[in-house]
């Protein structure tokens, strides 16, 4: 990699994943020397540009862009430029696609060009005052840009105003200013391009003074019986995914439709990108079911109105909700229209707003270019029926939990990992969550012995994804004893966490999938609980066990017949036993540790006797493994004519009549 690159992806990435300065898939990076340039492919994000995310062109065919004479129609024009871009690429590589862009870098003479859309920036460029403004904090040397629809024509218009600026100072723009739109900066080195940045940015700053403090205000509890019904509303083309930001900034502009109206309309073309043009407002907010009725209503009148659904509804004194095809890109879209607030608040002290007008708009969203990258931003393919599914795994942190909330999430399952291991739930989310997916994973601290800790689970559950399509009942303890060995507390302890708690997952996570099924009857959940064996037949010495797994049966049994009428599938998982996992294996507390200490396997001595007795109970010679649970759980999600059962996964040791 020559040093140049390198340089060009140091500094993509140092403001890629800034918020500040660019969101999402938004703004560009180039290289230049005699003859080729390098720029950031359509639709790769700064922040995490490699060198397989660039394109080389070549300058030479670049330049005949400019001599040559278009169709007059746009659509036509836009693609005859795209066709001559792909024809400048140097190499047989035409996987990635130039930026649309690349004709506006090459413009520039400088080595280094690097477009943003500081949020700071875009606070003037989309304030009525913007050109004053630009002339006043940064001088007669930076050139300002009226707003031109981008593409062919703003290259064309580009092109002029830096053949007037070179004519008047006899060198190219370090700092050029589109309004409603960012900043380019050229200049030989990505060290002088960061010291123009910070000039820029502090000029802002002492101009407007100290800006108020964004902080996080607490999630509105109405919206658990709201999220669910309108992931359902919205989800025509298959199951949303809603995320939703409550904080200081948001509700300076919710509390009446003149406060939603300043921030109600497109300022730069990514949040038309991302956000469409219109955002709904819901406004009588007093309950959940004035919000619900509130949306009901507006909905037909909204998509009548634009030919679409909103990817974003401002709530009044609940904040902004975001329905997305992944959580990535709902998160995108929080991103990008918490910045429309606040370049609206920032506009606001430079005199005042400027919107795109209808017309501009109207080009931006029908434009292919920008097309192509809402399509790079949306979901990314998957073959799995569950992608974009909500699940929660209790007991998800460790052992069966553990391995299952990793094959769902491998699924594209948003997942929800519930556990009192916190450390370990952390750092599996974390991992989860370091993969490029459109999926997220989170974790919440669970008792599931403690109803309200399993309220505040499937509360965490709805507000971070907006439903639960799947409840994993896993989290369950064994402890072994005969009845003389078995205190009162510590078979209650057993029967809470293992009985008790999945009818606490079973009862709060039903109401959700109620919500779902009103609003879409046709629509499949399930609850699933991970049971055992023992579930399925007497074991000898651990009675506290195998009677909350029996009566677990009895629980999966009953709640599937109350449940059907709701598309609620409820089934249980009886795996025969994972030797590999902690349960058996760990070398203080483990079962055969504890099976050898209370002389439950006559004649063994070591904990290899105990384990090979086990073993040879099992027709197939093997404890269950992790893959035959998730196998199992996979087939029951898939079926719509399955509900009430207790599957075995016991290699043939316990077999049904």
């Amino acid at each position: 990699m020559r040093p140049e690159i390198k340089e060009l992806i140091e500094i993509s990435r140092f403001y890629g994943k800034n918020k500040d300065y660019v969101i999402a898939g938004g703004g560009n990076t180039s290289f230049k020397d005699d003859s080729t340039i390098w720029i950031k492919a359509s639709g790769r994000s700064l922040a995490c540009l490699d060198e397989g995310s660039l394109v080389a062109l070549s300058r030479e065919k670049l330049h005949l862009i400019s001599e040559k004479t278009y169709s007059e129609d746009p659509v036509l024009r836009e693609e005859q430029v795209k066709n001559d871009l792909y024809a400048s690429i140097e190499g047989s590589d035409l996987s990635l696609r130039p930026s649309v862009e690349t004709s506006l870098h090459e413009l520039i003479r400088y080595k280094f060009i690097v477009h943003l859309h500081p949020t700071l920036v875009n606070g003037i460029l989309c304030s009525r005052n913007a050109k004053k403004m630009v002339q006043k904090l940064f001088g007669e040397r930076t050139l300002f840009v009226p707003y031109t629809d981008p593409g062919y024509i703003l290259f064309k218009k580009l092109g002029e105003e830096i053949k007037t600026f070179r004519n008047n100072f006899s060198s190219d723009p370090h700092l050029i200013m589109l309004e409603n739109h960012g900043s380019f900066v050229g200049a030989d080195s990505t060290e002088e391009v960061k010291n123009i940045y910070d000039q820029v940015i502090s000029a802002i700053t002492n101009e407007i003074g100290t800006l108020p403090e964004t902080t996080d205000l607490q999630y509105n509890p109405l919206l658990n019986k709201v999220l669910p019904a309108l992931r359902m509303l919205l989800s025509d083309d298959g199951p949303k995914v809603i995320r939703c930001r409550h904080n200081t900034l948001t509700e300076r502009y919710y509390k009446s439709q003149a406060d939603f109206h300043k921030i109600s309309l497109p300022l730069t073309p990514d949040i038309i990108v991302y956000c469409k043009s219109r955002y709904l407002y819901i406004e009588q907010s007093s309950s959940s079911e004035r919000i619900l009725q509130s949306v009901k209503q507006q909905l037909p009148v909204f998509r009548n109105e634009y030919g679409y659904l909103p990817s974003v509804i401002v709530v009044k004194n609940a904040g902004i909700i975001a329905v997305g095809s992944s959580a990535e890109s709902a998160e995108t879209i929080l991103d990008v229209y918490e910045d429309l607030v606040k370049v609206s608040y920032y506009s606001s002290l430079f005199g005042g707003t400027k919107s795109l007008t209808p017309e501009q708009s109207a080009f931006i969203d029908k434009w292919e270019v920008e097309n192509y990258r809402r399509k790079m931003a949306g979901t990314r393919t998957s073959s799995s029926k569950l992608s974009h599914r909500i699940a929660v795994v209790t007991g998800g942190a460790q052992g069966f939990g553990a391995g299952i909330a990793e094959a769902l999430f491998r699924q594209q399952v948003n997942v929800v990992v519930a556990d009192l291991n916190e450390e370990a739930g952390l750092d599996l989310v974390k991992v989860l969550n370091s993969e490029r997916t459109g999926n997220r994973a989170v974790f919440v601290k669970t008792d599931v012995s403690d109803p309200a800790s399993v309220e505040k689970m499937i509360e965490k559950a709805v507000s971070e994804f907006g439903g639960i399509d799947i409840m994993v009942s896993n989290a369950g303890i064994l402890r072994a004893g005969g009845l003389d060995e078995t205190e009162p507390e510590q078979f209650l302890k057993t029967t809470n966490i293992n009985y008790a708690g999945y009818f606490y997952c079973a009862k709060y996570a039903s109401e959700i999938m109620k919500i779902q099924n009103a609003e879409r009857p046709g629509y499949f959940s399930d609850i699933i609980q991970i049971n055992s064996k023992s579930g399925l037949r007497g074991s000898n010495r651990n009675f506290a066990y195998a009677g909350a797994k029996f009566g677990g049966i009895g629980l999966t049994q009953s709640f599937a017949l109350e449940l059907a009428p709701y598309r609620i599938k409820v089934n249980s998982i009886c795996p025969g036993n994972f030797y590999e996992g902690p349960l058996w294996s760990d070398p203080k507390n483990g079962l055969f540790v504890q099976y050898l200490n209370t002389g439950k396997v006559p004649g063994a001595k070591t904990v290899d006797d105990v384990r090979n007795h086990y073993e040879n109970q099992v027709p197939l010679k093997r404890g269950c493994r992790l893959g035959d649970v998730v196998k199992a759980l996979l087939y029951i999600i898939d079926q719509e004519y399955k509900t009430g059962q207790a599957v075995p996964v016991t290699g043939g040791q316990v077999m049904l009549g």
